[in-house]
């Protein structure tokens, strides 16, 4: 296969397995996206989503969010790990939001990205899930399987997602993202992985990867 069909292969089976695609995080609004998607760093998806209910019931607007305290809302958020550094951002960014943005979220990335702890990545989420404007945000799910399928050198995210971008019709970034995380998380995790299950990796993966799997196995 070539290249392109390779990844015309990756789309159309991403496209049949997740015609409809759940949004990982929940949230009402871009500001409670903002809020859950800085709590995901380092933690999982389905541990924000049981704190966020209770965050959110004290404060899901930035004029609440200023009116407790960082020790407050650390205490809330503990569980989801890293919770001193993300209670400062998401009091710091909820005064940014007032003081500079009417308490409104602004869309473009590069003026996410000076919010306190609000990274490229979580900019990226941000406008592609609640604004659809075209980004890729790249993950540790994304950043393994671009490597695995032989679609990125899997040096750093920086490159991989130059590498997605360059690779991928623009019109497609905010979907097959999400696709990607979907399908790593069921069919090509990092550990516990099962090639056989694994159907685009084991048709278009580099080929180092797919003869590491089986050497693997062998010494097992």
């Amino acid at each position: 296969m070539t290249k392109a069909e390779k990844v015309d292969f990756t789309i159309k089976t991403l496209q049949e397995l997740y015609p409809e695609i759940p949004v990982p995080l929940d949230h009402k609004d871009p500001y409670t996206l903002l809020i859950a998607v800085l709590m995901s760093a380092q933690s999982t998806d389905v541990r924000v989503n049981q704190i966020t209910p209770l965050l959110f019931e004290r404060a899901d607007n930035p004029y609440d969010m200023v009116q407790l305290s960082v020790e407050e809302i650390r205490n809330i958020i503990k569980p989801v790990g890293l919770s001193p550094m993300k209670a400062k951002g998401i009091h710091g960014l909820s005064k940014m939001l007032i003081e500079k943005y009417d308490g409104i979220v602004p869309k473009e990335l590069k003026l996410l990205e000076e919010f306190p702890a609000v990274g490229h990545k979580t900019a990226s989420v941000v406008v592609s899930q609640a604004f659809g404007i075209p980004a890729f945000p790249v993950d540790t799910h994304i950043h393994r399987l671009m490597y695995r399928w032989g679609f990125s050198s899997g040096k750093n995210v920086v490159q991989t997602e130059k590498d997605a971008k360059r690779l991928f019709a623009k019109e497609l970034w905010n979907d097959l993202h999400l696709q990607i995380i979907w399908y790593g998380r069921q069919y090509s995790p990092a550990r516990g992985w099962d090639l056989e299950k694994d159907i685009i990796t084991k048709t278009i993966g580099r080929k180092k990867v797919i003869e590491d799997y089986y050497k693997s196995k062998k010494t097992r």
